[in-house]
């Protein structure tokens, strides 16, 4: 029996249910008494509930119980969603998280206490009969009236391989009423030659009597998929659940190992086209596909000196297979980044309630996909920035009105695709930077020299120094700036950048992220300097021009070039990774764009387009600006990949310090020796 991977399928479920139930108590607090979303809560705690039992998880059963009759109380419209029993919904609901964890009751003990905290609190808010117990049991009819069901278990013979152990779904039903009987039939038991010791031969015949529903009953069995086979009747009257042209298989005809029925079941999912797959294959999957295009290249290269026109035809329709089959692995990880910011509802409700603000999030967005991975890891920068943001962002709401602001404070996430990657703005809407604060602070701790005349964009960009902050009393929130160095460190490891922009006299502040839509394989522009080869990201590059002998004499001395009547920055990468060997006479310029910035970059020869797996750098090449990794070529020899947005930061800021004659504060020249 394979627990181990039914317990995580029953975990992976559960976030998924318990990350629902936050989004959905959000909702309600914005329309309250919306049936429908009160009745989804219900489900979500309900279907925890019952997989939990299934699996005998009394300390998450007996905990969700109590919340359930709580929902199962607002729905009927007993009590209504005030404030306070939004919150405390929610604890509970983290605290639901904590237990499925836990896979053994015992080793929740240490969240007993907490439990009972939070069980206290929802006393008032249930009500007891004359018997002491609570208003609504899971699952029972609007009469409360007993009935005697009779339900007829059928097992898949391949159910136990899956983790199904038919004793939890017989102990949970005993939650609904009184078990009266429980027969075990041996009609599909094999022979001793013939048996299966992983194979679940058995069949169950039960009695119950409960008030609970149909419904109520089906649903202790919703976890198990298509493992089983279900037949109800009440007292005499059969109720089959199978469609009337199809063969009923109840206790008097017993399935056979392996059959299937329980078309309700079938129906439940015949929409939801899912498949889970474990990440570490869909990365192994990904790693095999990048080697795949390594080999690729290598055959076209081949074919290529074999100068066989029947070789380089094969080898070009192989790289195009490679290529789709490229496309369509990477599109197995890409998610859209909704549901990262949904999260962030919980966060600003959180905040704003603890700081005694009024902050509404807006997305906009929410449909823009990248990389699972990516999406994984910048989660806790952007946590960082949005709790910033409401902290010490968004004004006090008395503030806001004598500034003639609405009194309720906004913070804007939004995401979209640019130049084939991927920008996230984190806005809010309060008063901004203190431009002479930051300043006298980074004077303070000599960041600069008292007498440096620093643009409004460096001296907001100081916050991201390490430890930076203007703040006179760190809370337990955040602090504008404490911590930034560490979310820029976080971004950039992920070859992306993180900017300040436009802050100024309108008050509110926006940081923008620019990230790769992928850490695994891009479509790359290659080109030559003397003896190394270097990869540009194929979505950043514009065009490709030679510069003439004419050109080369004119920016001799000269950072820049006039570019059809546009003054286009250059980048030397012969000087920039001090690249040995003479000047060769004919030279070429790659103009990429990094948003709405461009930039030549003046290499030796262009090799043309190749499709680039990308290996992180390591040891004495981690630390480089200007190069975001490597990559093997068809030949064997090892490509240098470009970090253009580093590259073209660089230079801006060079420029702009040059032109100020500010040396103190300009970054070297970097070297790839």
């Amino acid at each position: 029996m394979n627990m181990e991977l039914a317990l995580q399928t029953f975990l992976d479920e559960s976030r998924e249910l318990l990350s629902d139930m936050e989004q959905i108590l959000l909702d309600l607090e914005s329309r309250p008494g919306e049936s429908e979303l009160q009745n989804a809560l219900f489900r979500c705690v309900h279907t925890v509930k019952g997989s939990a039992g299934m699996f005998g998880l009394d300390h998450v059963v007996d905990f969700t119980h109590v919340v359930e009759n709580v929902l199962d109380r607002l729905r009927a419209g007993e009590i209504q969603l005030s404030n306070d029993l939004a919150n405390l919904l929610l604890r509970c609901r983290d605290h639901i998280s904590l237990l499925v964890e836990v896979p053994e009751p015992a080793e929740a003990a240490y969240l007993q206490p907490a439990g009972n905290a939070l069980l206290a609190e929802l006393e008032p808010f249930q009500s007891l009969g004359p018997a002491g117990e609570t208003h609504a049991d899971e699952g029972k009819s609007d009469t409360g009236v007993s009935g005697l069901w009779r339900i007829g278990m059928r097992i898949q013979a391949d159910a136990l391989r899956h983790g199904m152990d038919p004793l939890g779904f017989i102990r949970f039903l005993g939650t609904l009423g009184e078990l009266v009987s429980v027969t075990t039939r041996k009609d599909a038991l094999p022979s001793l030659e013939n048996l299966d010791p992983e194979a679940c031969y058995l069949g169950f015949d039960i009695e119950l009597n409960t008030t609970a529903d149909r419904t109520a009953i089906e649903d202790v069995f919703e976890f198990a998929g298509d493992l089983y086979q279900l037949q109800i009747e009440l007292d005499d009257e059969l109720t089959s659940d199978n469609e009337p042209e199809e063969e009923s298989t109840g206790p008097e005809a017993p399935a056979q190992p392996g059959e299937l029925a329980l078309p309700q079941q079938s129906r439940r999912r015949k929409s939801v086209q899912h498949l889970r797959i474990q990440a570490d294959k869909l990365d192994h999957l990904i790693n095999l596909v990048g080697e795949l295009v390594i080999a690729s290249a290598t055959v076209s290269l081949d074919a290529d000196r074999s100068g066989d026109a029947t070789a380089r035809e094969s080898a070009a329709n192989l790289n195009l297979l490679v290529e789709e089959i490229r496309d369509s692995s990477l599109d197995l990880r890409m998610v859209a980044i909704g549901e990262t910011f949904q999260r962030f509802q919980r966060v600003v409700r959180d905040v704003s309630s603890e700081l005694g603000k009024d902050i509404e999030l807006v997305i906009t967005g929410a449909e823009t996909e990248l990389d699972k991975t990516v999406v994984e890891k910048i989660g806790d920068p952007l946590t960082h920035l949005v709790r910033n943001a409401c902290d010490h962002g968004i004004e006090l709401p008395e503030n806001r009105v004598e500034k003639g602001k609405p009194g309720r404070g906004r913070v804007h996430l939004n995401a979209y695709h640019e130049s084939g990657a991927v920008v996230i703005e984190v806005s809010d809407d309060g008063n901004g930077l203190d431009r002479d604060r930051i300043l006298a602070k980074a004077v303070e701790r000599e960041l600069i020299k008292p007498d440096a005349a620093l643009t409004d964009q460096e001296v907001f960009n100081l916050i991201f120094e390490p430890g930076f902050s203007t703040v006179e009393q760190v809370t337990n929130l955040s602090g504008r700036g404490v911590g930034m160095d560490v979310v820029r460190r976080n971004i950039e490891a992920l070859r992306g950048m993180v900017e300040l922009v436009s802050p100024g006299a309108a008050g509110g502040t926006t940081f923008r992220i620019r990230l790769p839509l992928t850490l695994a394989i891009i479509d790359g522009f290659l080109a030559q300097v003397g003896d190394a080869t270097y990869v540009v990201p194929l979505e950043m590059v514009v065009e490709c021009t030679e510069l003439s002998a004419q050109q080369q004499m004119l920016c001799t001395d000269k950072d820049y070039i006039n570019l059809r009547q546009e003054v286009l920055p250059l980048v030397r990468l012969r000087e920039q990774f001090c690249v040995a060997g003479d000047v060769r006479r004919r030279q070429n310029i790659i103009v990429v764009r990094h948003g709405s910035q461009k930039a030549g970059l003046i290499v030796d020869e262009l090799l043309g387009e190749h499709q680039t797996v990308i290996k992180p750098l390591s040891g004495i090449f981690a630390h480089l600006k200007g190069l975001s990794g490597s990559t093997i070529l068809g030949n064997g020899q090892v490509a240098l990949i470009l970090d253009v947005p580093a590259l073209m930061h660089q230079v801006a800021q060079h420029e702009d310090v040059a032109n100020r004659g500010i040396h103190h504060n300009a970054r070297p020249r970097l070297s790839a020796s």
